[in-house]
């Protein structure tokens, strides 16, 4: 597992390269059929990773790129044990945008499980690894990966941090805060919001609106190595390959299964 680790940061570093000389340009961009962004860099960065794991691995891959155009339909994924699980660039409006808040997302799913998640940022030149036999990481740029793990819970009368997502869900978050008590939010796009959790710079990202299961494979694996959950509203963990719609339920990353917290989750969770 530790091989297949550092070859798939590899892979994820090349496609971060190629999204990055694409980012400093004046790049293609186009609408897919449910009318969200697609860029060259998307596309690049799709071939460079699923070229890339062919060299070293057998299992099947779903791309948020791949599309029914590849014959990678749900009679096919049903019968999938293990396989890998990719949003070549997870944050396409961030992109866009240049806010630079956009990841490349690469896990490994083993009987709807997340095992193993490679999650980088590459205009940060950040990178979040982990696989289940040695734990999660953060590393920045050349310097020594860093161990990490969730927070504690804040002390009685100490403040709530609180990650919520950049575009969505904005009012069904505020709800959540006001019930929670003292919070402090902090927005941020694509996948980095789990990660802010499994490195304990957050308490808490509720998501309440709707994700893909591309969107959050990779930065779960690190959020559950790290010592965290990523729970649904029945307050099972989040599972992939499960039926044939690849959205996701609504969720919330959590530093621990707090039934202070997770009440008000529900709550929040069944009213929308």
């Amino acid at each position: 597992m530790q091989k297949l680790l550092e070859q798939t940061i590899d892979i994820a570093r090349k496609a971060g390269d190629a999204i990055m000389a694409i980012y400093k340009t004046d790049y293609e961009q186009y609408e897919k059929s449910d009318s969200s962004p697609l860029t060259e860099a998307d596309l690049a960065a799709h071939h460079i990773i699923i070229d890339g794991l062919k060299t070293f691995s057998d299992y099947p891959c779903l791309s948020e790129e791949s599309g029914e155009a590849d014959g990678i339909d749900w009679l096919q994924r049903k019968d999938w044990g293990t396989y890998w699980l990719i949003d070549p660039l997870d944050g396409t409006k961030e992109f866009i945008n240049k806010n630079d808040e956009f990841t490349v997302n690469i896990a490994l799913i083993e009987n709807g499980k997340a095992i193993l998640g490679v999650v980088y940022c590459p205009p940060l030149d950040r990178l979040y690894f982990a696989e289940k036999t040695s734990g999660a990481f953060r590393q920045d740029g050349t310097q020594k990966a860093v161990k990490i793990s969730v927070a504690d819970a804040p002390a009685a009368g100490e403040t709530w941090k609180v990650v919520g997502s950049r575009r969505h869900g904005a009012e069904a978050l505020e709800k959540f805060a006001e019930q929670l008590g003292d919070v402090e939010t902090v927005s941020m796009g694509s996948s980095l919001k789990l990660c802010l959790v499994a490195e304990g710079a957050a308490h808490l990202y509720p998501r309440l609106a709707l994700t893909c299961e591309w969107d959050t494979g990779a930065a779960q694996a690190v959020v559950e190595i790290a010592g965290g959950y990523v729970l649904t509203p029945d307050l099972k963990p989040l599972m992939y390959g499960q039926k044939d719609n690849l959205l996701n339920p609504f969720f919330i990353v959590c530093h621990s299964k707090s039934i202070e917290v997770l009440d008000v989750f529900r709550e929040v969770a069944c009213r929308k």
